[in-house]
């Protein structure tokens, strides 16, 4: 099977501080990788380093194949970050227009077309906010933003989506509706590449594990990872990790 991201003996600095050290690991395509680590572990940079945000001290990173410093299919991968869902609080754009972004790498200098206009349609179907194309996305709820924000990565015709702690402030309901969401969209061929806190959601629907902190202490799927001293080694406790369902 081909991978969509090849992390190869990469560490990342930030002045004297190492935040990502000598890690490897590789994302199948049509994967569903979680990431987890305790707060600063290293996990939003590593994230953004197997996506070309930031290019490694050392190693190497490939995209899809290619060395990540050059990559030039940028709309292939979607990508939310942490603050995204406040930042678009002052967005002065409605949900159909911030979906119709996702055209622009393929719309160039002409007007998005009919053919744009319906790829905005059926991301908007698919991610279950077609009733909402109108709202401003400042009156939108953080799961509906969040909503958005995948349904224009799939206007872009995204092939994998980066997702940092896309739950944050959304309530419980919302955030399995999310995840479901998430699963049909890996089931249809879509690679996801999620950071997550909580330990049982990410048991439950992704198929691999990559538990960090600066180093890398696991990488298998939820099965090994369970079964391992990967979360006590990492975030410096004792015990094994017990999944349970959330009421």
């Amino acid at each position: 099977m081909s991978t969509a991201v090849e992390v190869e003996d990469v560490t990342f600095a930030y002045g004297e501080t190492v935040a990502v050290e000598d890690v490897s690991l590789a994302v199948e395509e049509g994967s569903f990788l979680g990431l987890i680590g305790p707060n600063g572990s290293g996990k939003t940079t590593l994230l953004h380093l197997m996506i070309g945000l930031k290019q490694p001290d050392s190693g190497s990173v490939r995209l899809f194949g290619e060395p990540a410093a050059e990559f030039d299919e940028g709309e292939r991968i979607g990508y939310v970050s942490q603050r995204a869902t406040d930042r678009s609080n002052s967005m002065p754009v409605s949900v159909r227009e911030a979906v119709l972004m996702g055209r622009f790498p393929h719309v160039g200098h002409r007007r998005p077309g009919p053919e744009d206009q319906q790829l905005v349609d059926d991301a908007l179907e698919r991610v279950d906010i077609a009733d909402l194309a109108e709202r401003p996305i400042g009156k939108l709820s953080g799961g509906q933003r969040q909503r958005t924000f995948i349904a224009r990565a799939l206007a872009a015709e995204a092939d994998l989506l980066a997702l940092d702690e896309p739950t944050v402030g959304v309530d419980a309901d919302s955030r399995t509706d999310f995840y479901n969401l998430l699963d049909e969209l890996n089931d249809q061929g879509i690679t996801i590449i999620l950071i997550e806190h909580d330990v049982d959601i990410l048991t439950e629907h992704v198929d691999s594990i990559a538990c960090l902190n600066r180093k890398l202490y696991h990488h298998g799927d939820t099965v090994s990872f369970l079964e391992s001293d990967a979360i006590a080694e990492a975030y410096g406790t004792t015990g094994k990790i017990v999944s349970h369902d959330h009421p």
